[in-house]
């Protein structure tokens, strides 16, 4: 049975690729979550104006890959601790957040906030929330970095093979 979180983690680009790269992600998706608008495009998100964050849609399978593992890999590829900017990209939509669908994986995001929050001083920017709504991105954003390997990324590259070879040590 497939389960699927939201993730938030600046520009969608690399969030969405490193995701494809850990084994039981079985579908990813960028899109805008949590905003205040229908049917927003790019263009009108990145104006930061309909309160969107530039989102993935990860369905994973949870006996390869638990929601623990996924948000603690999840916390290897941000800046928790930075408010609305992930690497050189500043504003709300490259917010970082955690949106689920299922009130009961709210124990296990807490139990990892928790843990997470133990290695900074300052309390983590990410949000906690349940997702209000998500709207797929424009087709070529979709896979953006397998079309365009050499297309921006705020991520560093050595973060893709690390996804590529962990495991969920369950």
């Amino acid at each position: 049975m497939e389960k699927e979180i939201y993730l938030a983690g600046g520009c969608f680009w690399g969030t969405e690729h490193f995701f494809k790269q850990i084994e039981g992600v079985t579908e990813t998706e960028v899109g805008f979550a949590n905003g205040h608008t229908e049917n927003p495009t790019y263009k009108e998100v990145y104006t930061d104006q309909t309160g969107y964050a530039e989102t993935v849609r990860i369905k994973y399978n949870p006996e390869v890959a638990s929601l623990a593992f996924l948000l603690r890999m999840f916390f290897k590829a941000i800046d928790p601790t930075s408010l609305n900017k992930q690497g050189h990209d500043e504003g709300t939509r490259y917010r970082t957040g955690i949106y689920y669908t299922d009130e009961a994986d709210l124990e296990t995001i807490n139990m990892v906030y928790a843990e997470e929050q133990q290695n900074y001083d300052q309390p983590l920017a990410v949000e906690k929330e349940p997702l209000q709504n998500f709207y797929s991105a424009e087709e070529y954003h979709q896979d953006y970095l397998d079309k365009n390997p050499t297309g921006y990324c705020h991520l560093p590259l050595e973060l893709f093979k690390f996804a590529k070879q962990a495991k969920d040590k369950k």
